[in-house]
């Protein structure tokens, strides 16, 4: 009997998570916004809520609308299981928090995102677990402090907001080398672009709303692997309570069944914008990892089956003041601390990604006061194009 094979991307993007019949016979998921869930008797309640029988008993641990998403998820990374939380920073902090214990070690990189970041130099240290922060690009480095012992290897690619790429199934082997569980997050690639999981990742985390949901409505974080591996994510989120909504889960639900065009789209304007920026004589240095002069493309080209929408340049006058008059001159972008959206969002870290930080801590990041991160919507491209060399033209050359 012939197998059937495992559906494209855009495929699951639409039908993943969704049965062909729904309840009630809707054609799309519910929203199901009850608290609770009853049953007729008390033998058939325990079996739910010992998880030994399909079903729900109370919002805060699973909802019928917050599995479909997640189911949507899991298929789309090729996982075992997933389970979400009302944020990216939600789920990743669940995330760090159900996998460490006091005196355990991670090793991460130095300009992953600012909240993540913040864990890493503020929280985690304060339970007794030691942090160890490489230079992203420096795999000797990282898998150096690896071998010397950890039980989370931490991973970003593309990095939030700089683009920098690391080699995850490098550093996946080196990580397991060590025993220790590898994670990364995933949500500038998205599903469509990247599948750590096939690279060696044993969790992957998204900011469902980024690229995921796409319209920029609805808050959410999700994490995929194996099921032993999520079974503690979610043990730790069920109790701390970070649950995603149903409503965010619904628009997250629709937002992904055009997750598969957007994206396509989203990669052609973005490098065709990064190439565009890379000739302007106001711009010092473009991040993205398209671009063949970029320090991370052969990497990219190997794990990556596109390169995002999201791309940072640097002005040549490296400044916040000069940040501020080209973002006061574009006409079709957001300025606002989001990104993954259909319509353009630009803005600098200092507003954006590493808000959290000092100039000093972005500094010593390698992230520039001078830096845009400018990420493309669904428009035409010939447009963005026009804008940006309208805003570039104010600096003077």
């Amino acid at each position: 009997m012939a197998i059937d094979p495992r559906p494209s991307p855009g495929t699951l993007s639409v039908w993943a998570g969704e049965p062909g019949r729904l309840d009630t016979n809707a054609t799309q998921v519910p929203v199901v916004h009850s608290v609770s869930f009853g049953y007729d008797n008390l033998d058939e309640w325990l079996r739910v809520a010992r998880g030994e029988a399909p079903g729900h008993n109370y919002g805060r641990n699973t909802n019928p609308t917050v599995a479909a998403f997640e189911q949507k998820v899991r298929e789309l990374e090729g996982a075992e299981a997933a389970t979400s939380a009302a944020t990216g920073m939600g789920i990743i902090s669940s995330a760090l928090y159900a996998l460490l214990s006091p005196g355990d070690r991670v090793v991460s990189i130095k300009d992953s995102y600012g909240g993540t970041n913040r864990l890493f130099t503020e929280f985690l240290p304060r339970f007794g677990i030691e942090v160890a922060l490489c230079d992203t690009t420096d795999h000797e480095a990282i898998e150096r402090q690896v071998a010397a012992g950890c039980e989370v290897l931490y991973l970003e690619s593309p990095t939030n907001p700089t683009l920098k790429v690391v080699d995850v199934a490098r550093l996946a082997e080196a990580g397991h080398a060590a025993g220790a569980v590898v994670m990364v997050d995933n949500t500038f690639a998205t599903p469509i672009n990247q599948t750590p999981l096939e690279l060696g990742a044993d969790l992957v985390l998204h900011s469902a709303t980024k690229f995921l949901g796409g319209h920029a409505d609805a808050l959410g974080g999700v994490a995929c692997g194996a099921k032993v591996t999520v079974d503690r994510v979610f043990h730790y989120r069920e109790i701390h309570g970070a649950s995603l909504h149903p409503m965010a889960a619904y628009l997250l639900l629709r937002g992904m069944k055009t997750l598969h065009l957007r994206v396509a789209r989203q990669n052609d304007t973005a490098l065709r914008v990064a190439r565009f920026l890379e000739s302007h004589p106001a711009v010092a240095s473009v991040h993205y990892p398209g671009l063949e002069s970029f320090e991370g493309h052969a990497i990219a080209l190997r794990q990556m089956r596109g390169f995002g929408g999201v791309l940072a340049f640097e002005l040549q006058e490296s400044s916040l003041e000069a940040v501020g008059g080209v973002l006061s001159r574009l006409r079709w972008a957001r300025l606002a601390a989001n990104l993954g959206s259909v319509e353009t969002v630009a803005g600098p870290p200092a507003t954006t990604s590493h808000c959290e930080c000092t100039p000093a801590e972005r500094a010593a990041m390698g992230i520039p006061e001078g830096l845009i991160r400018y990420s493309v919507g669904v428009e035409d491209a010939e447009d963005l194009v026009a804008d940006l060399e309208r805003a570039l033209g104010g600096l003077g050359g």
